[in-house]
């Protein structure tokens, strides 16, 4: 079976955050290149489509009843795809990846506690863990042939006792990296010797490029079970964010047990649509995801050709998610300059390096999960943007 993404789905007036904010004034919506938020510019896999229009043709839309068999989807979906085997009954749904995150930090640590990052890494973690009143304890990635590593030694030397939960963004955001199984095990035994709970929010996990396999942290590390947490979501994966659906994985009782309490203390039930979607997806959607992610792959290829050619631009290696990481520190320009060019020659809309915690000051990340037609309009306007470097 064929799908299309080279047809958008998305666009001005159709309820699209990415397409109806950050335009500039007397600019048109269309005219900009959405390259921001972390939603893919494609239709939904057929399978999942599909459910929903039974569903609505059902004409039922009250509270969500009997979660076994979306567990089961879940569950289904990991040991075919990545190898992790569990219980069907540990699954438990959240209303989206980040509120899991929440859940966490509210079971497992204190106002006045720390939760350690590494930093770049996905932004809204900073927010929610400031809004809980926890501490956010960066620990800066290094850079290593052209990708992040962790400095557990730094971060060792560092560690004041405050600090309860470690915060492992796998694959990584912004950087698109997989971890190994190396980086993971040093990263478990690291957790285990300070007794820190290990989150590894997993949402980018099927998004690897082909014949490239995420190993989830439960597998690498299966010791580290007793003080590992998964959160993660069908959501990135599929294109499915809208859905707010996300779940988390634990193997252990008492944690699991400590997560349910904070989880109910919360309140909060699934989305009914969220959870059509994510069992659809996770049952029927391999050969679409396949598909996505080998057109994400060619995107990133061409990309990197081009934008790694204009002086001053260096692109992060990845072999992960649908989001590059772009250093524009070679080009001298401050980072005023950089957005003027970017947002107002290039009329591209990007998320500035920044927004990402300490170390992304010189970077920005694009969004490439959309139509190769307008990746190349895309990297054309970037080109003549900067076309006084060449």
């Amino acid at each position: 079976m064929t799908f299309d993404f080279e047809t958008s789905a998305g666009g001005p007036g159709q309820h699209c955050s990415k397409w109806e904010t950050s335009v500039p004034e007397g600019a048109t919506p269309g005219d900009m290149i959405q390259m921001w938020v972390a939603d893919m510019d494609f239709r939904a896999a057929p399978c999942v489509i599909e459910a929903l229009q039974r569903e609505v043709d059902r004409g039922f839309m009250g509270y969500f009843g009997d979660m076994t068999p979306v567990r089961e989807a879940v569950a289904g979906w990991m040991s075919s795809r990545h190898g992790w085997s569990f219980d069907p009954s540990i699954v438990r749904f959240t209303h989206g990846v980040i509120a899991g995150y929440a859940n966490v930090i509210d079971a497992f640590s204190k106002p006045g506690d720390g939760v350690i990052l590494f930093s770049p890494v996905y932004h809204a973690f900073y927010g929610k863990i400031a809004a809980m009143g926890r501490k956010a304890v960066e620990s800066r990635l290094v850079l290593g042939d052209g990708r992040y590593e962790m400095d557990l030694d730094t971060l060792a030397a560092s560690l004041t006792g405050r600090e309860r939960i470690v915060t492992l963004c796998s694959p990584h955001n912004p950087g698109g990296r997989r971890w190994s199984v190396e980086e993971i095990r040093r990263l478990a035994d690291f957790c285990a010797a300070h007794d820190l709970i290990l989150l590894s929010d997993e949402i980018h996990m099927d998004l690897t490029f082909p014949s490239v396999a995420h190993v989830p942290t439960a597998v690498a590390a299966p010791e580290a079970k007793p003080h590992l947490i998964t959160i993660t979501a069908a959501s990135k994966g599929f294109n499915l964010a809208g859905g707010e659906t996300g779940f988390a994985v634990i193997e252990d009782e008492r944690l699991l047990a400590r997560f349910d309490k904070s989880n109910k203390d919360r309140g909060g039930t699934p989305n009914r649509f969220g959870m059509i979607m994510t069992k659809a997806a996770l049952t029927d959607g391999g050969d679409w995801s396949e598909a996505a992610r080998a057109h994400i792959a060619g995107n990133y290829a061409v990309w990197k050709d081009r934008i790694g050619s204009i002086p001053g631009l260096q692109v992060m290696e990845m072999d992960s998610t649908y989001l590059s990481w772009v250093d524009f520190t070679g080009t001298g320009m401050n980072s005023e300059e950089i957005d003027r060019r970017v947002f107002d020659e290039a009329r591209i809309v990007k998320s500035p390096g920044a927004q990402f915690g300490t170390g992304g000051e010189s970077w920005n990340r694009f969004n490439l999960a959309l139509p190769r037609t307008r990746l190349e309009k895309a990297i054309g306007r970037l080109e003549s943007a900067f076309s006084d470097l060449q």
